[in-house]
């Protein structure tokens, strides 16, 4: 897949209007604790990548198990995906931000980490063997 310059265009709105979204959550109630979800979809793809870096895929003699640190890196990124979607309804379930900052940080972080993995996806390298 060619990535072309309106999927980056594209991605980049949409980029965009999630930051816009949680900042507007934060700025429109006075309370700027959904900002965390900034920071953990931003942190999400880390541990995937560096448990990547960090296995070795040219073993060829354990190809057929699982190896342990890309399943650890791969929990690690469930974890703070689901921690970026839970945050914000602890928070407004104990009533310290409202339920409207709650929906817009939830969906303006979806749509972050949507659009991180999108860029992801379109921009992969192939690789040679």
């Amino acid at each position: 897949m060619a990535a072309g310059l309106k999927t980056i265009i594209s991605l980049s709105f949409v980029l965009a209007i999630g930051f816009l979204l949680v900042i507007l959550s934060c700025a429109l109630f006075k309370q700027y604790l959904p900002l965390l979800v900034v920071a953990t979809y931003v942190l999400a793809p880390l541990p995937n990548w560096i448990c990547g870096r960090c296995s070795n895929p040219d073993d060829f003699g354990d190809s057929g198990s699982g190896n342990a640190i890309v399943d650890f890196g791969k929990f690690l990124t469930g974890f703070l995906v689901v921690m970026g979607i839970a945050l914000p309804a602890v928070l407004a379930h104990s009533e310290i931000i409202r339920v409207p900052a709650m929906l817009m940080s939830i969906i303006g972080g979806v749509l972050i980490y949507g659009t991180i993995i999108s860029f992801g996806m379109f921009f992969q390298e192939e690789q040679e063997f």
